[in-house]
């Protein structure tokens, strides 16, 4: 069997099992014991409601990206200008956390496409990035992730993704390097083309 052959299938989807219980109770009894096996004093007064301020933050914020119900909707409107030149969304603040370590990475996105039938509203970019980003990552997936969404909703393959990151994992444990940081991409239709892309990352770079 070659090299080829045995590389796993291609998944960009984040490993999740759907559930329907109440998320936030489950989670506070282990909150709870990971506290009191590090020594902490869950009677005190500042940490008495940490496990659930901490599965209330998990399940409402930082990965309310697991819940389906959440997804912005993406309406789209008919492309009655005839705009066909590229259309760049800079600087998309987005705040993730590592899958790895649990721990956040954090920056900026930039997006692009080119309009075919359809337009998008400009915050539905915004919002779209920070859905994806709201679970647990690595910064190559969401980058796919967001590109394959962007596609899907603006029925064109003229999208290009480019992720700017921060990762806490470096920054406060490990190397800690503090001044690093991580540049992903992801490039389709006709930003696959050498020019087109050269515009693009002139764009982001003098903007």
């Amino acid at each position: 069997m070659t090299t080829q052959t045995m590389l796993k299938p291609i998944r960009i989807d984040t490993p999740f099992h759907a559930n329907h219980f109440d998320k936030i109770e489950k989670i506070i009894p282990h909150v709870s014991a990971v506290l009191e096996i590090l020594g902490l004093d869950l009677e005190d007064e500042s940490i008495r409601d940490t496990p659930r301020r901490v599965a209330t933050m998990y399940v409402q914020e930082v990965f309310s990206g697991l819940n389906p119900a959440v997804k912005p909707k993406i309406t789209l409107f008919e492309n009655v200008y005839g705009y066909k030149e590229m259309l760049l969304e800079k600087d998309i603040t987005f705040f993730s956390y590592c899958e790895h370590h649990l721990v956040p990475f954090y920056g900026k996105a930039h997006v692009a496409y080119f309009p075919n039938h359809y337009v998008v509203g400009l915050s539905k970019l915004n919002r779209l990035v920070q859905y994806i980003a709201k679970k647990p990552q690595v910064q190559e997936r969401l980058t796919v992730q967001i590109f394959d969404e962007l596609q899907r909703a603006l029925q064109t393959k003229d999208v290009a993704v480019v992720l700017e990151a921060t990762h806490l994992c470096i920054a406060s444990r490990g190397v800690e390097d503090v001044n690093s940081l991580t540049r992903t991409s992801h490039f389709g239709g006709k930003f696959e083309e050498r020019e087109i892309k050269n515009e693009f990352l002139q764009q982001i770079e003098s903007m």
